[in-house]
Parts: C-alpha cells; sequence; structure tokens
C-alpha cells in the first residue's frame, strides 16, 4: 500500500488550490479525480456562460441603434448554431488554460481513479488502497434534477449539459431563478427565446431586500414572463414538454433549463459508514479550519454547502490545503462575502445581507439611490436599478449592501474593498470621485445613509491638513 502525506479527492477549483498549497512543503501528495477535468468554472460555470451573456447582450443592444442614429439594426439576426459553437469554442479556450497549468504534475501526482473512504486514512481506489496522513475532499457539487422528473429527462438540461446544446430551442422553460437561472434566463430570451420562467419567490440573484426584490420583479418581467409558483409535474405532448404550475396552468416549452441549486458530491465516498457526525449529509466541520470534527480530513469548496463561488471556493482549498501540511491547524479570516449575478443590470450582494442584519436585530440605517435619471446611467442609455447600502447608526461602518445596478459588478467591489478595511461611511465619501460616473449613485446612497447615522459628518467631506488619513482611526 503507499503511502502519502496528503491526498486530496477532486482536481477542481477547491483541489486545485489546495495542491498548491500542499506542495509548497511535500511531495508526498496524490489529487484523485476520475471526472472531467478543467474545473467546472471553466467547462460549465462562470466562463460558458459569461460568453453566452455577452452575445446576448451584443444582440440586445440592437434595440437602442435607432434612437441614437444608428441604423441598420433591423436587419440583424441571431445564428443560435454559430452562438453555441462559439461559446464552446471559448469554453474549450478557458478549459485549455486550466488543463496547462495542471501539466507539470499531474503525469506523477494525479490518479483517475474513484476514491471510497476504508477509514480515517485509507482510501479504497477500486484496484488499490492508499493510505494518507490528511485527507482533503474537495469533490464539488452537482445539479439537482428531482427523482420524478427522470422520466421527462431528454427534455431536461441542466448547466452541465446546457452549453452542448447545438442550437438553442424556440421555446425554453426555466425552472429556478437563482444566480445560474436569471442570467441564462435573460440571456436567451434577449436571443430570441421564448422564454417561461418559473420560480418559488423573488430572491433573484440571491436578494434578500424586499424592496429590491419586488425592484427586481418589475424590472425582470419586462423581458420575460415570470412565473411565481411552483412546478407540480411534468408531462409529455405531442414532443412538447408541459411544466404543470400549482395554479392550474400548463407551459408548453420544447425544452427546460433546471437551475434548482446543486447537491455536494459526497455519495458513494463512504463517509456514512464511519459514524461521521453529519449536518444537512455533509460531515461537522470548523469552518474556520475547514477541517472534518474528529478526523484528519479537511472539506472545501461547493462540497461543503458554504460559500459556493469560484474564488470562495479557491481561498477553501487554499486554507485546507495549508492546513493539511501542518501539525497545528490555522484559523483563517474569510474575506468580505460578494456575490455578483451577470444578469443586465447586474445584482450583487456585499458582506451581510438585509436578512441577516434583520435576523440578527443589528441597529443599521439603509442608504439608497435609483440609478433611474442618474448621470452616466442616461448617458449608457441604462437607467435601471437601485442600490441600499447598510451602514451601523452609531458606528457609521459599512456592514453590507445589495443591488441591482448598470455595472454593479464594478459598485459592489468597491463596496467589499471598503468593507474589508473597515472604512465607515464617512471615511469613503472623503475619497475621490470622478464625474460622470456610476459611483456617483453610490456616493449618493452614501450620502443618503451618513445623514442616519449618528457619527460626526463634515460638511465639506473633505479632510482637513490636520485630520488623519482615511482609515487611520486616533
Amino acid at each position: 500500500m503507499k503511502n502519502y502525506d496528503v491526498a486530496i479527492i477532486g482536481a477542481g477549483s477547491s483541489g486545485l488550490s489546495a495542491r498548491r498549497e500542499v506542495a509548497r512543503l511535500t511531495d508526498s501528495y496524490v489529487v484523485i479525480d476520475d471526472g472531467e477535468l478543467g474545473t467546472t468554472c471553466a467547462r460549465v460555470g462562470c466562463m460558458p456562460s459569461k460568453v453566452l451573456i455577452q452575445v446576448a447582450e451584443d444582440f440586445h443592444r440592437r434595440g437602442q441603434f435607432d434612437a441614437v442614429g444608428i441604423t441598420g439594426a433591423e436587419g440583424l439576426a441571431v445564428d443560435s448554431t454559430r452562438v453555441m459553437s462559439h461559446v464552446r469554442s471559448l469554453r474549450d479556450r478557458f478549459v485549455r488554460g486550466v488543463m496547462d497549468d495542471m501539466e507539470s504534475w499531474v503525469g506523477e501526482h494525479l490518479l483517475r481513479k474513484r476514491a471510497r473512504f476504508v477509514d480515517h486514512n485509507t482510501l479504497d481506489l477500486g484496484n488499490e488502497k492508499i493510505r494518507a496522513e490528511r485527507i482533503v475532499i474537495a469533490t464539488g457539487s452537482t445539479p439537482i434534477i428531482p427523482g420524478p422528473w427522470q422520466p421527462f429527462r431528454k427534455y431536461l438540461a441542466d448547466t452541465d449539459q446546457f452549453f452542448e446544446l447545438e442550437k438553442l430551442p424556440a421555446r425554453m422553460g426555466i425552472v429556478g431563478l437563482g444566480v445560474i437561472g436569471l442570467e441564462l434566463g435573460l440571456a436567451l430570451a434577449r436571443l430570441g427565446v421564448e422564454v417561461e420562467a418559473v420560480t418559488l419567490d423573488k430572491a433573484f440573484g440571491g436578494l434578500t431586500d424586499p424592496r429590491l426584490q419586488d425592484y427586481c420583479f418589475e424590472q425582470f418581467k419586462k423581458e420575460m414572463p415570470i412565473h411565481l409558483q411552483a412546478v407540480t409535474g411534468l408531462n409529455e405532448d405531442d414532443g412538447q414538454l408541459q411544466i404543470q404550475l400549482e395554479d392550474g396552468q400548463t407551459l408548453s416549452v420544447d425544452s427546460a433549463l433546471v437551475t434548482m441549486g446543486r447537491r455536494p458530491n459526497l455519495s458513494g465516498l463512504g463517509i456514512e459508514e464511519l459514524g461521521i457526525p453529519t449536518d444537512r449529509g455533509i460531515p461537522a466541520f470548523d469552518k474556520d479550519t475547514f477541517r472534518v470534527c474528529g478526523t484528519p480530513w479537511y472539506i472545501a469548496g461547493d462540497v461543503n454547502g458554504t460559500r459556493p463561488v469560484l474564488h470562495e471556493a479557491a481561498d477553501e482549498g487554499r486554507i485546507a490545503g495549508y492546513n493539511a501540511v501542518r501539525s497545528e491547524d490555522q484559523c483563517f479570516r474569510r474575506r468580505t462575502p460578494l456575490t455578483i449575478t451577470f444578469s443586465s443590470p447586474n445584482v450583487a450582494m456585499v458582506g451581510e445581507t438585509h436578512k441577516t442584519l434583520t435576523e440578527r436585530n443589528a441597529d443599521f440605517v439603509t442608504g439608497t439611490v435609483s440609478y433611474e435619471g442618474q448621470g452616466r446611467a442616461i448617458v449608457k442609455l441604462a437607467e435601471c436599478g437601485a442600490l441600499h447600502v447598510y451602514v451601523g447608526r452609531e458606528d457609521g461602518l459599512i456592514y453590507g449592501a445589495e443591488m441591482i445596478a448598470p455595472d454593479g459588478e464594478h459598485l459592489a467591489h468597491l463596496l467589499a474593498w471598503a468593507a474589508s478595511a473597515g472604512l465607515n461611511v464617512h471615511q469613503v465619501l472623503s475619497l475621490p470621485f470622478y464625474h460622470p460616473v456610476l459611483e456617483e449613485g453610490l456616493r449618493t446612497a452614501l450620502r443618503d445613509a451618513a445623514g442616519q447615522t449618528s457619527t460626526a459628518l463634515s460638511p465639506l467631506e473633505v479632510l482637513r491638513c490636520s485630520d488623519p488619513p482615511v482609515g487611520i482611526r486616533v
């Protein structure tokens, strides 16, 4: 039996990040993965979806050409076969980039096998067993399609299969409007597909602020029908998928994209047979070190069900890998939460959500701004959006924010950086804001919040020569 210092199960974003940390201190490691390589992000997630979204945005822009004096837009058309070919072409480029980065170590350290725990330190790989002092579980997740829907599988696509479509259907259902469903649903609608979207609530892209949820609903339903109810069943009729809703309505579509979340890939690992405590099927683990309680294991990335986005999975992999090659676990602070939905306008959330703050009875104020009528938004013909920033009433600290805003991906980063630096709302207002930019809308929301706080506000928003630099408290 071969012995290793560390075994890593999974070669996705988290597993690859863990490997880099492990390889800094030891060459006695192995990565085990029998699935498709190249990471979920590059193959079926972040990157191919953004390619399709970009094509949809480019085509959608034609509707504004005539208003600004550009003629001929009526002659533009979508060849969905070429669109999907383009998406796969760039997807393959991104995957090659991941594979190229792996080239230097796969020959010696990658095993294309399926792992199953025999005990805390031993893995059964089918035709051999190996032993490792520490084991990192980074097996990722799989899209959920309910069991009763399986008989209609030929009509259903999840994100693992969607980008393999040769061409887009004329009429498509979208079941679930979280991040993925909202992004792809809007993109398909803008490419001319008749979309029927079904979702249980207005938490578009994960939004929790009721006012923003209502605003999003009113905006997005202009581009595609949104049915706020449950799917009670599926049927087939004359080559069409029939989606039955709880109000008795039936939606007839060519196919449906099911985006109802993802399930951690833990089945088949044999963890349940070792008596490991679990929480909703996931092994109990320390969220500061990622060690599975009472074991020499670490669990990182989508499989642990905490923050299923790439940069968080990569961070978790680094932390797990760092601890896996050291005698004592180190506790790490997490970055300020940041999530972005690449709809148009973007939906984004930073730090603590409205729901979290409300549930913990935080004493906070909400600074708001509308992007309807905002200068740069007018110039860009993008007058749609609203931003809410949540600020501590007593200390003026930026707790979090939720938004639907043009180029919100950039506004969200600015707020995440400010919150991470511990800046209060007055300190951020003393920083430069150019004109005319969308960030001026952010400043409006910050000013609104600042006026509601108990902390001192300089009427000039400019520091005196005798004042300490921004971020330095005296």
